[in-house]
């Protein structure tokens, strides 16, 4: 499932019905309904879709670093767009960037972790 910027009406169904569905989904079915959802529904679906996008980038692609980073950075952006919206949800935003520098540890990409870090320690004085 792709998104677009805007969703269709059928797409926001399909992706309701399959979140709401009694099995348990993949992470990848789980991360392209979100995606959707987040179109219609920012505030409620970009936390979670943080949330999935870290489990999907941990339980998928472990062994692909570079795809697990290009998802927690898509789950950082996810986070802040919810704190630019929700300025009280510096934990979600705290969670995603701890995950992705973790990740950038783990690839020994040292270049890119002083900006992260200075994000956090502009996050946790709040003024992201």
């Amino acid at each position: 499932m792709t998104y677009s910027a805007h969703a269709s009406h059928d797409a926001v169904l399909r992706a309701r019905v399959a979140l709401l569905g009694s099995q348990t989904l993949p992470a990848r079915q789980e991360v392209a309904a979100y995606r959707v959802l987040v179109q219609v529904s920012p505030l409620a679906y970009l936390p979670l879709l943080a949330e999935a996008l870290y489990e999907y980038s941990r339980q998928d692609f472990a062994h692909l670093p570079e795809t697990a980073l290009a998802l927690r950075a898509e789950a950082v952006a996810a986070a802040r767009r919810m704190y630019a919206m929700e300025p009280s949800r510096d934990l979600l935003l705290m969670k995603a960037l701890d995950r992705y520098r973790k990740q950038l540890v783990l690839m020994d990409r040292t270049e890119e972790l002083g900006a992260v870090e200075r994000e956090m320690a502009q996050v946790a004085a709040g003024g992201a």
